[in-house]
């Protein structure tokens, strides 16, 4: 009868500890994912975990609920070597997280119950609740439930909010061309596209990209006199680019 108790016993740990080992994986999992995933973590996923934990919570419980799981709480666990030098391999067992099984820490490490602090507050909860009238619950719970409607409301309303910023900002129609761009920087850089006329007094022609043009003399002229049929472009031709930039007012530095 003992053997058979101790098989059962073992049996229901070994299940137990691969539980526990599964639901603090998926913990860490999570954990790991707030710290370093913060950025593109989404909603639906944040929820798979959590549904997945709940599961795994659920299996626990119904391994400790068996028919064929003792009673853990009628179980004493008794430390059998208490020293307050280093314990790699307890170190292993618990990932680092406990090194020394020392006398200070054993009733932290193997308490089976609440502090007595905590448990008396736990206790006096219990007795209030207990004591508490079907109406004043009614009550309680109608007022709960109101604040929880309203937070709802909320974030409802700012969700609603929020989508519709992201779908204006996704559908923003486009108010710049690339090509004109180009053409632009070209104009003004190079001259492209533009034409030049003849200035009447005689100094060196300047188109409106900022270009200076050196004026041709006549065959067998004087250097630097303006041609004759130069009269006939003093009037600026048109430019090419149709832009909506207006001229500065301002001399420009190559204009003395």
């Amino acid at each position: 009868m003992q053997q058979r108790e101790e098989k059962q016993l073992e049996s229901a740990l070994d299940s137990i500890i691969q539980r526990v080992n599964d639901l603090k994986s998926s913990i860490a999992s999570m954990i790991f994912k707030l710290e370093n995933e913060y950025e593109t973590l989404n909603w639906p996923t944040f929820l798979d975990n959590y549904a997945l934990m709940s599961g795994q919570l659920t299996s626990l419980s119904k391994v400790l609920s068996h028919d064929k799981c003792p009673a853990l709480r009628n179980l004493t666990v008794l430390p059998l070597l208490l020293s307050p030098e280093r314990d790699d391999q307890l170190a292993q067992m618990t990932e680092h997280r406990v090194t020394t099984f020392a006398h200070d820490l054993v009733p932290d490490y193997l308490r089976t119950k609440l502090e007595p602090m905590a448990e008396s507050k736990m206790m006096q909860l219990e007795h209030k609740a207990s004591t508490l009238s079907f109406e004043n619950a009614q009550k309680q719970i109608a007022a709960y439930q109101k604040v929880v409607s309203h937070v709802w409301e909320l974030v409802s309303k700012a969700r609603e909010e929020w989508e519709v910023e992201s779908s204006a900002r996704g559908s923003t129609q486009q108010n710049s061309s690339v090509a004109d761009t180009h053409l632009l920087v070209a104009a003004v850089g190079m001259g492209k596209g533009l034409k030049m006329g003849a200035n009447p007094n005689g100094q060196p022609n300047q188109t409106s990209g900022g270009m200076m043009v050196a004026p041709q003399g006549r065959p067998g002229g004087t250097p630097g006199q303006i041609p004759a049929n130069a009269q006939a472009m003093a009037t600026k031709a048109p430019s090419a680019i149709k832009t909506n930039i207006k001229s500065a007012t301002q001399i420009h530095p190559y204009g003395r």
